[in-house]
């Protein structure tokens, strides 16, 4: 059998070839076979970098963790005389002259992932020996530190990625650039994106100069043009590049005509290759060419238009969903969780959601939110005889006597006291289901006696319309007991310890929350906060650190350092002497002339009562249905640890990326057939490196939700809580910062859940990304009378820890201090 050629034209390969050509290398070749412009060259294939490298211990140094000596044993290793030869002989029939060496790794074809500048390239190169030694550097760049991290997170091993080497005639170009054939800041597939400047493309790519910027319209129009600085010129000289001082002009660096024949081409080539496309090109002579294409990376779904239902959807729901679901989420706990339960309810109504569409996906992951846009069917016309029975049949306050409580209280305890270690694997498989199984009882609970709950508040909410006191409900509501007050006073009384306690006292200053619970083992006298402390996580343990949606997201039990950084919070100032707003305003509702006479003020009072019970019931039946995520991510994690000793996953974590289908297409972890794992490692391969790809873009943009700040104001949004307060910002983004909190702080934080609650005690004001009026963090800053900005879509980007800022609670503005004004709450 013939051997490959270890050197091929760029015409000998297309996209199918990336084990061969590389990602680089495969996508050039398939444009030149299309007829596009592309500068000739020739590819060295993975095939003569493995002929290289099998020759040196990659293996052994790199089990050693030492990348260096790859490096080292790359950029001075002999080539063999005959493959020499070929890359001589190739090198000559491109003409010679300067020429481009660039890197081409297979991994770069993989869906999502952004391996752009992960390997060198070389500009310039001239000589035989130059361009010799210029592809063993591309080769040893293959293991640079950076490039290894990167593919370790995406799982990608050492023996799974081999490198080829792209040699192309070196264009001296009278401008260059990157022209994006979607807007890859919204995502708008009718724009194209052009940044070009004088010179070759580098100044660009490695962002040496701000370039002239053009967006054009699909019809080639340019929308618009931005004026580049030019500060670098980067031309060819003798055996490499030069850099040159630019000079910026009035003129635009492409004339409209060159513009809209770029974009035509960017057209043609993302028609070619299916997806929006990333393109390098060159202008030189007035000939256009393309020097590399690839699939745009990190690129935001396309903008949808969102009706005034989805815009109030949103500012609640976006509390939710702080972080991208996997998978195995969307298969378990958004399927049958708090997310399930409310479209069950909702169903039950009449309303219909589409589901699917909530949460779109592409190679398995999710792109985006689409929040829901409810529409009526004729059951929902029967819907208020429904509530109304509900209401009167079912009675808030005595939920918990309900027969549904004890069989899902029972079940909950069943399911805790299994060990998932010890279970055979078809057991194992069934927990997600039986946990399905046991919110049954709860969702009925919800269905029936939430309607109780929105009667109570709806009728105090007609009372406070008619007497021209409607602002005052939120306060009215608070002071509800709720299973969240037990667990934050429970905090209170762990903190008091600490403070009582020298010892204690002195672990909690001096070390991080993540290093506390490790130094309570040899405090003297730390037994009884050790006792308590495990008896409250017993108790509220199965809290959320991140989303209460999601099974991906850690508990306080996994994470205790996140309640011991609370309690440390809690210890390190005196409790604040704070009013809650409630009696107030229950004091001045009870004022109303209309309401005098001890009979009147009875029947609000009652009324009051009945509404908070509502509140404590949404609370408490939240609570209680939180204690089934325990039992669930235990038993997850212990597949995903079976499936990571079987060698199918890296960890036991990358279980998320599976779907709970695919789990149960498992017979038995130690004995999967060779396509069954391989099909499963790809689909764990190809959606990390696609999460990987979206981290930074969010599921919604905040953009069409949330108003825009003007004038002198830094960010503004829903106000959600009166008061007026000025102190220096904290920005928090999760649970791993909560001790960083200083009292009197401004706390700024991109979404809450009831894990953040106990942070509202030592803030002044909060200002938060998403959410509205009647969110968690919006109903907490009431109760704790702290002016809130909710909604701002940017706070956590724009405001800066330590910034001095004055929030308006409301009018719901932030806006600059001066140093004078620092501390003043009003």
């Amino acid at each position: 059998m013939k051997a490959r050629p270890l050197i091929v034209p760029l015409a000998d390969v297309g996209r199918g070839d990336v084990a061969r050509a590389g990602g680089k290398g495969a996508n050039l070749g398939e444009l030149v076979r299309a007829g596009f412009p592309v500068p000739p060259g020739f590819v060295i294939t993975t095939d003569a970098y493995a002929l290289v490298a099998g020759a040196l211990d990659i293996a052994g140094w790199y089990s050693a963790g030492d990348a260096a000596s790859i490096r080292a044993a790359l950029a001075s290793v002999p080539i063999p005389s005959d493959l020499r030869s070929q890359i001589v002989s190739a090198y000559e029939h491109l003409g010679r002259g300067q020429v481009a060496v660039r890197s081409s790794a297979t991994a770069e074809d993989l869906p999502g992932a952004a391996f752009a500048g992960q390997q060198d390239t070389y500009l310039g190169v001239d000589g035989d020996e130059a361009v010799v030694d210029a592809v063993r550097r591309c080769w040893a760049s293959l293991w640079t530190d950076r490039a290894i991290a990167y593919r370790r997170r995406l799982g990608i091993g050492p023996a799974e990625v081999r490198i080829a080497v792209v040699v192309q005639s070196l264009i001296d170009a009278d401008a260059a650039g990157v022209m994006f054939t979607a807007d890859p800041v919204t995502g708008d597939r009718s724009r194209t994106v052009v940044d070009a400047s004088a010179g070759l493309g580098e100044s660009v790519v490695s962002g040496l100069v701000t370039p002239d910027h053009f967006i054009v319209s699909e019809h080639g129009e340019i929308l618009s043009w931005t004026a580049g600085l030019r500060e670098v010129v980067i031309r060819p000289s003798d055996g490499g590049v030069r850099r040159e001082t630019g000079m910026a002009t009035a003129k635009p660096i492409l004339d409209p005509a060159q513009v809209t024949a770029l974009a035509q081409l960017g057209a043609e080539v993302q028609a070619h290759f299916g997806r929006p496309q990333d393109i390098e090109w060159v202008l030189a002579g007035g000939i256009l060419s393309i020097v590399q294409a690839r699939p745009m990376t990190a690129l935001p779904p396309p903008p949808i238009r969102l009706n005034p239902i989805q815009k109030r959807a949103a500012t609640v729901l976006l509390d939710y969903l702080s972080v991208r679901p996997y998978p195995l989420d969307i298969t378990t706990w958004w399927r049958f969780g708090p997310a399930g339960l409310m479209l069950t309810i909702a169903k039950g109504l009449g309303i219909r959601i589409d589901e699917a569409g909530l949460l779109p996906e592409v190679d398995g992951v999710v792109t985006r939110f689409v929040p829901p846009s409810p529409r009526p069917t004729p059951r929902t016309l029967t819907a208020p005889i429904r509530i109304v029975w509900r209401a009167r049949r079912f009675d808030p306050a005595r939920w918990r006597a309900d027969p549904r409580y004890a069989q899902f209280d029972t079940a909950v305890r069943m399911l805790r006291a299994a060990q998932p270690e010890r279970m055979r694997w078809g057991s194992l498989l069934r927990v997600p289901r039986s946990v399905a199984a046991a919110i049954t009882p709860i969702t009925g609970l919800r269905a029936d006696y939430l309607p109780g709950s929105a009667l109570a508040i709806g009728r105090l909410l007609l009372l406070l319309s008619v007497l021209g006191k409607r602002r005052l409900l939120g306060d009215l509501l608070i002071g509800a007991r709720t299973r969240t007050t037990d667990g934050n006073d429970a905090l209170v009384r762990l903190a008091a310890q600490v403070k009582e306690g020298p010892a204690l006292q002195a672990v909690f200053a001096a070390n991080d929350a993540a290093d506390i619970e490790g130094k309570l083992a040899t405090v003297e006298g730390a037994d009884r906060f050790r006792a308590d402390f495990a008896g409250f996580l017993d108790e509220f343990g199965h809290r959320e650190t991140v989303s209460p949606v999601l099974a991906s997201s850690p508990t306080w039990s996994e994470r205790p350092d996140v309640p011991l950084g609370l309690i440390a919070l809690l210890a390190s100032t005196d409790d604040p002497d704070r009013e809650s707003p409630g009696g107030d305003a229950e004091r001045e509702l009870l004022r109303h002339p209309l309401l005098a006479g001890a009979i009147r003020r009875r029947g609000v009072q009652r009324m009051l009562a009945r509404a908070r019970e509502g509140i404590r019931f949404r609370e408490d039946s939240h609570f209680e249905f939180m204690r089934l995520l325990p039992p669930l991510r235990t038993a997850l994690l212990e597949m995903g640890r079976r499936l990571a000793e079987a060698g199918l996953l890296g960890t036991p974590e990358d279980v998320f990326h599976l779907r709970l289908e695919e789990l149960e297409t498992i017979a038995d972890p130690r004995r999967i057939p060779a396509g069954q794992a391989a099909r499963l490692r790809s689909a764990v391969r190809v959606r990390a490196a696609r999460r990987e790809e979206l981290a930074s873009v969010k599921l919604l943009d905040y953009s069409q939700i949330y108003p825009s700040p003007t004038g002198d104001v830094l960010v503004s949004g829903n106000a959600a809580s009166q008061g007026v307060a000025t102190g220096r910002v904290r920005v928090i983004v999760d649970a791993s910062e909560f001790g960083t909190l200083h009292s009197g702080e401004i706390l700024v934080c991109p979404y809450t859940n009831p894990s953040w609650t106990p942070l509202f005690s030592r803030a002044a004001a909060v200002v938060v990304d998403s959410g509205g009026v009647g969110s968690h963090a919006a109903i907490v800053a009431r109760e704790y009378g702290l002016p809130a900005v909710m909604g701002t879509g940017a706070a956590t980007s724009v405001l800066a820890t330590g910034q001095l800022v004055t929030v308006d609670g409301n009018t719901g503005r932030v806006t600059a201090a001066g140093d004078s004004e620092g501390g003043r709450r009003g």
